[in-house]
């Protein structure tokens, strides 16, 4: 399965009986599935239903979608003038205008009052509105077709993105291990050079002693632990890669163990080499987490 991000474009147009249908949806990043319609007067039936297929199509994003319907001219129902208030009103007016000098009325500001212009509904058949649904249904299939394609060509660049920041976190973790520091002979070239300060500074202090808190303070110093588990972090992010699908929330979780695990690195590291490492390790695991973010 490809990987998605969550942002993307689509639109989609049809025709039905002399009606055009168009509509035009958009993704954006988002925790869960969230969907805001903007649907034209009297189309309100048809949101629950483009709340679930929207749902059913995608795991992640908050979605808007807006649809434009348009009837033909022979469709569009004539606006009803009602002739003797409108004559009422603008005689009223012009009394007004005369006794108290009141500006003129205008034609579109006497047809905006209430009683005036009535626009009365398209009377449809049940068999004409069930036609008409599914063919703006049909058409928002095509526009989630289209917006998923589109998630998905910008999910094949962060894949690749991703991956590239994947092989740099290995490369700084085998590069960790590898650091000559950690190399038995220098950790008791340190330690011994620790201890020979500490009892030049002061004759009374317990060598046997200090040589086993040196040893404690080594073994606790040990990064073996976390550069295991950053490489076996490498790999599930490598896997959840391959295998595609909503695998944004895996990802975001894998980040942060990446994240305890360069941090961690970075405090009990008592070689500046090795800091250096953690450091630059920290710098590519934000930029992995911050990409992340866009997938589904």
């Amino acid at each position: 399965m490809n990987v998605q991000s969550m942002t993307g474009f689509a639109r989609a147009i049809a025709e039905c009986n002399g009606t055009s249908v168009a509509w035009e949806v958009k993704s954006v990043n988002g925790k869960s599935v969230e969907v805001r319609l903007r649907l034209p007067q009297g189309f309100d039936r048809l949101e629950t239903a483009v709340r679930q297929t929207v749902q059913k199509r995608f795991a992640r994003g908050n979605f808007q979608a807006t649809l434009t319907v348009g009837r033909a001219a022979a469709q569009q129902v004539q606006p009803v003038v009602n002739e003797a208030f409108l004559k009422d009103l603008a005689g009223l007016a012009r009394r007004l205008q005369e006794q108290f000098g009141t500006q003129p009325a205008t034609a579109d500001g006497l047809l905006a009052l209430r009683g005036v212009l009535d626009i009365p509904e398209a009377v449809e058949t049940e068999e004409e509105r069930a036609v008409l649904d599914a063919a703006i249904l049909s058409a928002l299939d095509l526009a989630l077709t289209g917006l998923e394609q589109a998630r998905q060509s910008e999910g094949a660049a962060l894949r690749a993105l991703l991956s590239g920041h994947i092989d740099i976190i290995e490369a700084l973790t085998l590069k960790a291990e590898a650091d000559p520091s950690r190399e038995p002979a220098a950790i008791r070239e340190r330690m011994a050079e620790q201890v020979r300060l500490l009892m030049d500074a002061s004759a009374n202090l317990d060598a046997v002693r200090l040589h086993q808190e040196a040893a404690f303070l080594a073994t606790k110093a040990d990064i073996r632990e976390e550069i295991d588990r950053l490489k076996t972090h490498v790999a599930s992010a490598r896997a959840l890669l391959k295998s595609g699908g909503a695998v944004g929330r895996k990802l975001d979780f894998l980040a942060q163990e990446f994240n305890r695990e360069s941090n961690t690195l970075c405090s009990k590291s008592n070689a500046a080499a090795v800091t250096a490492i953690g450091l630059e390790l920290k710098a590519v695991v934000d930029q992995f987490r911050e990409q992340v973010q866009n997938l589904e």
